[in-house]
């Protein structure tokens, strides 16, 4: 019995039509476009005063659109981030608490949802939340995409993807502008079939182990220079295994990665300026967690990819949507990938699925009518030791083995397994693991020391822990805290379902 029957959904479809911009008013459905850098930190962007790269198309939508200063990954690494998009739903709901921990079948996603409503989805790039080929149970297809061109993890120049869930196959070419060519070609499908399109594209770039065009090697050519004395640690692209490269010949190849990805986003946008379909058609782009060790160097923010400060969890988020977003405008308002499902819903008349959410509807920031933040966002890397502590898989083994080979290897494979697990009783243990309040300006963060409390208006680079003198502020978010992550714990012994 599929999902829908389950929880009482309506089926069918209501087709709107693709009208011209001229014609298209605020008030009607968008188009619907999701992007995604990966590991794309918060400044690496010229709009975000970046000292070395280029991106004058991120800059042109800040300039433009919605920017938003104050947008958050839901986690501080890739595939529980990638859930939180799909499901709206903090990722440990259900069981996605790391990389190449897969999604379970009985979550509501987007695409479903949006399917509903006479929407065509697509799904290009990176996946990382289960296998995609054709037998997963939560490949792209089993999650309401029409079709796909996927990968189960990441990938870089001359890529492997599944079409539909068959067999990789090679991709001669740079990899985000694969990915958008196979976007405008799923965008002409649906518009000749006179349906709205919802497509997310997550890019490989800039994960490491990292490459570039020439052309884009040659715009930081003078990196080399400035950074002569430090190596890093990163996946060697001829071994797979691990190596220490120069600092500035590694982040050559990392901007020159993130350039391209600009350059690919700007071709979208022309070739939906050309099709007429621009005004009405929203552009969300974000990274899905902060840069990682071995590509910061220029962060304002303290930490990076895999912590809870702002470094591994505040990441570029703008959206463009001339129909209903005519003037730039720049929030500081808090925002997170969560609520990219709430807010769809509500754009496009859906009801939001019945189970709890840990996303808000972000419309009314869209319209300029919200200040602040209603709720506050949490967020929570549940503890390694209970991962999958002789528990019993939640899907069989040989459907979470992945295809899609990739460079960087991992347990003695090129390619990328899955894990999920039952978790039908909860102990003490489950609430453990780094985790995160942020309420308004106050951000609580509890690790294996002492607890601390920023304010982040006038500390964003969270140097003055405050736990002291408000240590009151600080035990009403614990107890809060604490009441979240029950009923997550709740939700991960399966009781939504």
């Amino acid at each position: 019995m599929n999902a829908w029957h389950r929880f009482g959904f309506v089926t069918g479809c209501l087709f709107f039509s693709l009208m011209s911009a001229d014609a298209v008013g605020a008030e009607n459905p968008p188009n619907i476009v999701l992007l995604m850098g990966d590991d794309h930190g918060w400044d690496e962007t010229g709009y975000n005063g970046h000292p070395h790269l280029k991106t004058p198309v991120l800059d042109d939508m800040a300039a433009s659109g919605l920017r938003l200063d104050n947008f958050y990954s839901a986690h501080p690494s890739c595939s529980p981030t990638r859930g939180s998009v799909i499901t709206g739903r903090h990722p440990n709901r259900y069981g996605t608490f790391a990389p190449n921990c897969s999604i379970r079948p009985e979550e509501i996603s987007v695409a479903q949802l949006l399917n509903q409503a006479g929407y065509a989805c697509g799904h290009f790039g990176k996946w990382h939340l289960g296998p995609v080929k054709a037998e997963s149970p939560t490949n792209p297809g089993a999650m309401g995409f029409d079709e796909w061109l996927s990968h189960d993890n990441f990938f870089e120049l001359n890529p492997h993807f599944s079409r539909n869930g068959g067999p990789p196959e090679l991709f001669p070419g740079e990899s985000s502008e694969i990915l958008i060519d196979e976007t405008v070609r799923f965008i002409k499908q649906a518009a000749g079939r006179n349906r709205p399109f919802f497509a997310v594209v997550w890019f490989g770039s800039p994960h490491e182990p990292y490459s570039g065009l020439e052309d884009d090697l040659a715009l930081y050519s003078d990196l080399p220079s400035k950074y002569p004395d430090k190596t890093v640690r990163l996946t060697s692209n001829q071994t797979g295994r691990p190596t220490q490269r120069p600092l500035g010949e590694v982040l050559q190849e990392r901007y020159a990665e993130i350039t391209a990805m600009d350059r690919s986003i700007g071709r979208l946008r022309e070739w939906l300026g050309r099709a007429n379909l621009r005004h009405n058609t929203l552009l969300w782009y974000c990274g899905d967690n902060g840069t990682p060790s071995g590509g910061i160097v220029t962060s304002p923010f303290r930490g990076q990819k895999g912590t809870m400060y702002e470094g591994g969890i505040r990441v570029p988020g703008l959206i463009e949507w001339p129909a209903r977003i005519s003037q730039p405008r720049v929030s500081s308002v808090n925002t997170v990938t969560s609520d990219m499902l709430p807010t769809l819903c509500d754009l496009t008349g859906q009801p939001v699925p019945d189970r709890p959410l840990d996303g808000i509807s972000l419309k009314p920031l869209l319209d300029g009518e919200m200040t602040e933040r209603p709720s506050p966002i949490f967020f929570w890397s549940y503890p390694r030791g209970g991962q999958g502590r002789a528990r019993r898989p939640y899907i069989d083994p040989k459907l979470q083995e992945g295809t899609t080979p990739l460079v960087k290897m991992m347990a003695g494979r090129y390619t990328r397994n899955f894990t999920n697990f039952h978790h039908p009783k909860i102990t003490e243990e489950d609430f453990g693991g780094s985790r995160v309040m942020l309420a308004g300006r106050d951000k609580l963060v509890v690790g294996k020391a002492q607890a601390e409390l920023f304010d982040l208006k006038n500390d964003s680079v969270e140097k003055n822990n405050l736990i002291e003198s408000r240590s009151e502020v600080a035990d009403g978010m614990k107890r809060e805290l604490r009441k979240w992550q029950a009923s997550v714990l709740n939700s991960l012994t399966g009781a939504d379902y």
